[in-house]
């Protein structure tokens, strides 16, 4: 397991220097990506799924949203809520970023040889389930 932990703490750290825009921080790009995968959300529930504290959601929201990358529009059905959606710049900008790291993945898997990226094929599910529970 320390050579599981290791190696994926190493490519995340190297992974999240791929970024389009530099303005934005990596709990920020986090939170536009759990926006695109996961749709509209509550800061509350955005908080959970970050695992950070709701007024640390709260002030990471108002940062997007002065940044045109998310709105605020009220919950249908408690008003005393927002929903929080992000907007086209920002899938724009999300669109971009997996590109760029996508194109620097594939070029770091081309130094690999073919049984090697056979065997991240194999893992990629189960790496994705883990990144899940």
């Amino acid at each position: 397991m320390d050579l599981l932990r290791s190696a994926v703490m190493r490519l995340g750290r190297r992974l999240k220097h791929q970024r389009v825009d530099e303005s934005l921080s990596p709990t920020e790009m986090s939170v536009l990506g759990t926006l695109a995968r996961c749709g509209s959300a509550t800061p509350g529930e955005l908080a959970r799924k970050e695992h950070v504290q709701p007024p640390s959601m709260t002030r990471i929201v108002a940062l997007l949203e002065s940044k045109g990358l998310v709105r605020l529009d009220p919950h249908p059905e408690d008003r005393r809520q927002k929903v929080v959606s992000q907007t086209e710049q920002a899938e724009a900008m999300l669109e971009e970023s997996r590109r760029k790291r996508n194109a620097w993945l594939a070029e770091l898997a081309g130094r690999l040889d073919e049984e090697e990226r056979a065997a991240l094929r194999v893992a990629a599910p189960v790496l994705e389930k883990l990144a899940n529970l």
